[in-house]
């Protein structure tokens, strides 16, 4: 390998390494998570039914955005399964749950069917839903956080790096306050 003269001197292979990596694209990069108050990032991505589905969809109703690693895994199904459970309090609190994370519709299919999910989980394999709500782990999953989302698309409370056996009820209890006692 030949090394980069800068000045008549050679430049550390480090330097020839640094910027290969500099000019690498990593698909998926993380941006920074958004913060309370702002407007939620809008997308369009495929449930477990195969069938597009968007945050605009959900205007005038609360949703509960949340972002888990991956499906059939122990944390993972807890979540899920505490939601399902709590599915009617949240209907109650006009609340909508979907879940994120960048495995297949087909994973997501069976994820629900052997779980017997009926909210509903969305696929983002491209991992672009998951990083625009900065929530893109190291290892190229989800990171275990959520966002609950007003009737009018604003960002009222961040869940970051969450327990998957209480967080159903964190995110009620959340829920509860923000809409002042309401609904309960």
């Amino acid at each position: 390998m030949r090394l980069l003269l800068f000045g008549g001197a050679a430049v550390p292979l480090l330097v020839s390494v640094c910027a290969l990596l500099l000019s690498m694209s990593l698909p998926g990069r993380a941006e920074e998570m958004p913060s309370v108050g702002a407007a939620a990032p809008d997308f369009q991505v495929n449930s477990q039914e195969g069938k597009p589905v968007s945050l605009q969809d959900f205007r005038g109703k609360w949703v509960v955005l949340y972002f888990y690693p991956k499906d059939m895994t122990t944390g993972c199904t807890i979540e899920a399964h505490n939601f399902q459970r709590d599915l009617a309090k949240f209907d109650q609190k006009q609340a909508v749950i979907l879940g994120v994370s960048v495995d297949s519709v087909d994973s997501h299919q069976q994820f629900c069917t052997k779980e017997s999910l009926t909210f509903k989980l969305l696929s983002d394999p491209s991992h672009t839903v998951v990083s625009s709500y900065g929530s893109l782990s190291p290892t190229g999953m989800a990171a275990r956080n959520t966002f609950l989302i007003d009737p009018q698309g604003k960002i009222r409370k961040v869940f970051t790096k969450v327990s998957p056996n209480t967080h159903s009820e964190e995110v009620l209890a959340a829920l509860a306050e923000l809409q002042g006692g309401a609904n309960e």
